[in-house]
């Protein structure tokens, strides 16, 4: 899989590094994805070999970040619901994550049909990664 993955990002003039995940098999950094442009990791996880999962990370503003920091366990919930209905409504899998001492949602796509993962899967997989990415943004500077 990272074999084709890399020959077709190669083939299309795209940029990316490698990313070292203990978690997965390869992972991929696409710096300018999609028709965004934003960045896109790439992976396979080691716990299910053949699936690929391509996602993106909407990085909460500073003001977002402090005023979820000071949610108690119940509100953390409950806008993790909130985040999780909009995603559902726009057929993304969610993770609500703290990396680099940001609080992100995370968005991804998981392509898991062997027989149909190609070049053109995947980078439709990217664009519409790509435009879930900028309707997360959206929805999150109007609701939170």
């Amino acid at each position: 899989m990272r074999d084709n993955v890399e020959r077709w990002l190669i083939h299309e003039n795209y940029s990316f590094e490698h990313i070292k995940n203990p978690e997965n098999s390869f992972q991929i950094l696409v710096k300018h994805a999609g028709s965004y442009g934003i960045p896109v990791e790439v992976f396979e996880p080691k716990r299910q070999p053949g699936i690929i999962v391509i996602g993106t990370k909407v990085i909460m503003k500073d003001s977002q970040i402090v005023r979820y920091l000071t949610f108690n366990d119940e509100e953390k919930i409950k806008f993790e619901r909130k985040i999780g209905d909009f995603c559902n409504s726009i057929q993304a899998i969610n993770q609500v994550i703290t990396e680099d001492g940001k609080q992100k949602v995370g968005v991804f796509v998981v392509l898991d049909n062997k027989e149909n993962i190609n070049q053109q899967t995947v980078f439709d997989a990217i664009d519409r990664v790509s435009k879930m990415h900028e309707k997360t943004s959206r929805f999150l500077m109007k609701t939170f």
